[in-house]
């Protein structure tokens, strides 16, 4: 658990937050007054058989240029964290032609769970907000008889972008578009191999990254062939008690939160060791056995290593109750997975 801080550092971070709240809400007059409007950026969600996970965000953007072909043009890291968020906006979501009124958290976040049948499957509906044009969104419904699914770190397990070290995570954040980021080796391969092997598991992208980067992300996944999933990240800046959201207990509550909502689902938990994928892992996996069918860690490069600040210390997991491996890339992790008996061979 997070140490809690002293009342006197509480009373701080909360003025803090209020602060954040009233620079944001000055920004939002001064774009209205400027004639711009606000709208709903949807993220990909999940949903079990009489429920959606709606995710999205509501902010007053930046006007962007268009390409010939209508898409948006390649937007830089910086103008998704100098869009304005609408603290506390309402928000309309239609799902199956049922209307539901949503409000924002503070930061324009729509984090909810909506009552809803829906098919399994990738399953499309509406957000809006302010009366303005619907924007679609979509989410994967989870099958009652699905018994397998998959979590994925992203930072350096899917994409490697040296996160932990302040000046280039604000390099790669702020300066390059998602043309300039590399993926890791063999990842996409390996995630499609899985999902193909496993018809109707669920596909979730954990990462603590903030929710500003979500547009650039879902980009650089379609453009490398990531299979589709479900997108949970996080939000920056400070709480009622810290100065910054924790990164640990973003990933660890929404792994537990997975293991409530669908407590038939086994996880195999992908991530790597430059951050704390394997402690947060070994966490959940103590406390979740029977929700884990394996975890897949990918060992960073020296020169990965360096640009991350070091490797975390992983834990002996040869007594593990789940299989637990381990290589360099996404290949080498598949033929582990393999030799576990977790993937089929071939």
């Amino acid at each position: 658990m997070p140490e809690t801080p002293p009342p006197s550092a509480r009373a701080k971070v909360l003025w803090l937050a209020r602060l954040e709240y009233r620079f944001h809400s000055w920004r939002e007059r001064r774009a209205r007054r400027r004639g711009h409007k606000p709208t709903v950026t949807p993220f990909p969600g999940y949903a079990g058989p009489d429920w959606v996970r709606v995710l999205g965000r509501v902010m007053i953007v930046p006007p962007v240029k268009r390409t010939e072909s209508g898409e948006y043009a390649s937007v830089r890291g910086w103008r998704s964290f100098v869009a304005v968020p609408i603290g506390y906006a309402q928000v309309t979501v239609t799902i199956g032609g049922i209307e539901h009124e949503v409000v924002a958290d503070r930061g324009g976040v729509i984090d909810t769970r909506l009552p809803a049948r829906l098919e399994p499957g990738w399953r499309t509906f509406t957000m809006s907000v302010e009366g303005g044009e619907p924007i679609e969104t979509r989410a994967f419904v989870v099958g009652p008889d699905v018994d397998f699914g998959i979590v994925s770190d992203v930072d350096d397990t899917v994409m490697v972008t040296s996160l932990p070290r302040p000046l280039l995570a604000a390099w790669n954040s702020f300066v390059v578009d998602e043309h300039a980021r590399q993926p890791v080796p063999g990842m996409a391969v390996l995630l499609e191999r899985v999902v193909r092997d496993h018809p109707g598991a669920p596909l979730v992208y954990l990462s603590t990254g903030a929710w500003n980067i979500a547009p650039t992300l879902m980009r650089f996944l379609r453009r490398h062939v990531f299979p589709p999933g479900a997108l949970l990240l996080t939000d920056w800046g400070p709480t009622h008690d810290r100065w910054f959201r924790s990164g640990k207990a973003h990933k660890l509550s929404n792994l537990r939160r997975l293991a409530q909502e669908f407590p038939h689902v086994r996880w195999l938990l992908i991530g790597d060791d430059g951050q704390h994928d394997d402690e947060i892992y070994t966490t959940f996996t103590d406390e979740h056995p029977q929700n884990v069918v394996a975890v897949a860690i990918r060992r960073l490069s020296p020169a990965e290593a360096v640009l991350a600040g070091g490797r975390t210390a992983v834990n002996d997991h040869a007594a593990a109750a789940v299989p637990w491996v381990s290589d360099i890339d996404g290949a080498g992790l598949l033929e582990r997975l393999e030799d576990a008996g977790v993937l089929s061979t071939g």
